[in-house]
């Protein structure tokens, strides 16, 4: 019964343009890479490689056990003390991904008798985290800071607690911050900001978004941010005031049942953020590459490091994307649940590490893939 049920699944996903196939890199690919997060470039940068290198020597392959046993190392707290420095808070925690910091703090911050106030444009772990916490969740539009205003208004919870993107992972726009965090603010909530699409793209130094609202530190806030995409290695971190930090060491249960992040992750996560400490302009560099490639194909002027191209179709969306690949190019290729239905695009990762003449080249084989599947190249 299992098998002809898996197989009936499978059969209806693909024949809606659905299905996923992992494409594994081989060591060395000359591809230029528009598809991944490594906004930076940071991923192979001497230094960051060197310290992963050093943690390893250091401490072994592995944490080897949860943090709360012998899974702390003196490197994880030297991140977390050079993060919280870096983004204005008081404290910070790592966890072993972003997908469990956002789970984790959620669901430690918001339980059965509260209320979570979340909008349309909330990464999954986000939006998992609102479902595990047994929470009342009610679901506004991206960025209306009016509805979760009146959503906090007429509630009868004590407590409450806001989620949102800073930077929405799909088309790079940003959420307004300074209004959530007042509607919050005046309502006795608190705000949560994943930070994951901001660290090294927007703000000061690339503090992020929250940094660049004036709202670092700030009461009632709770900041979660990932180490996988600007800081080019792997983990998740969410920071915030001490007690905040003493909160979800005793209660974030993706914290204390998960073997700590590995050495070479947090040694390499730390040496990214270093670099992005001592040159700060880099993250002025990746939105003028992310500026340059929109112009060139014709999208609207992006706000951080995507552009975000629509499709339509999802079979035209996946055979750009090949088309892409075969030319040299990696691009990403969104398609439903990760959109809404008819809105299927290819999504482009800009770096500040790749140069004029090669962003103009990419935006001319990505132009010419969309001509191949005879849609408009658009913008969202």
């Amino acid at each position: 019964m299992t098998a002809g049920w898996l197989a009936d699944v499978a059969e209806r996903t693909a024949a809606a343009g659905l299905h996923r196939s992992p494409v594994a890199r081989a060591a060395g690919d000359t591809e230029c890479n528009l598809a991944s997060n490594d906004y930076l470039g940071l991923s192979r940068h001497p230094e960051v490689l060197a310290q992963a290198h050093r943690a390893l020597d250091d401490w072994g392959a592995g944490s080897t056990s949860s943090r709360l046993v012998v899974g702390t190392t003196a490197a994880h707290i030297h991140f977390e003390e050079t993060f919280a420095r870096f983004v204005g808070t008081q404290a910070a925690l790592l966890f072993s991904s972003g997908y469990l910091a956002n789970v984790g703090a959620v669901t430690a911050l918001a339980g059965r008798g509260d209320l979570i106030v979340s909008d349309t444009g909330a990464h999954a772990s986000l939006i998992d985290g609102c479902r595990l916490s047994r929470a009342r969740v009610v679901v506004v539009e991206r960025g209306d800071a009016g509805a979760v205003r009146r959503a906090l208004a007429a509630r009868t919870e004590e407590r409450a607690i806001v989620v949102t993107d800073s930077v929405y992972s799909i088309d790079g726009s940003l959420a307004p911050l300074r209004e959530l965090y007042s509607a919050a603010h005046d309502n006795g909530a608190t705000l949560l900001v994943d930070e994951a699409h901001a660290i090294g793209v927007r703000g000061p130094g690339g503090a992020g978004l929250v940094a660049e609202c004036g709202l670092s530190g700030a009461d009632d806030l709770v900041v979660t941010a990932v180490c996988s995409k600007s800081l080019a290695a792997q983990g998740g971190v969410v920071a915030g005031t001490a007690l905040l930090r003493d909160h979800l060491i005793d209660h974030a249960r993706t914290f204390i049942f998960d073997t700590g992040l590995n050495p070479a992750a947090v040694g390499a996560a730390t040496a990214a953020l270093e670099v992005l400490i001592d040159e700060p302009d880099l993250p002025n560099r990746l939105r003028r590459a992310a500026r340059r490639i929109a112009a060139a194909l014709g999208a609207e002027r992006p706000e951080a490091a995507v552009v975000s191209l629509i499709v339509g179709d999802p079979v035209a969306a996946t055979t750009a994307a090949a088309i892409c690949r075969e030319r040299g190019v990696l691009v990403g290729c969104f398609r439903p649940p990760s959109v809404p239905v008819g809105t299927s695009r290819l999504r482009l990762t800009v770096r500040a590490d790749i140069d004029d003449r090669t962003l103009d080249t990419v935006a001319g084989i990505v132009a010419d893939a969309l001509s191949h599947v005879r849609q408009p190249v658009n913008s969202r």
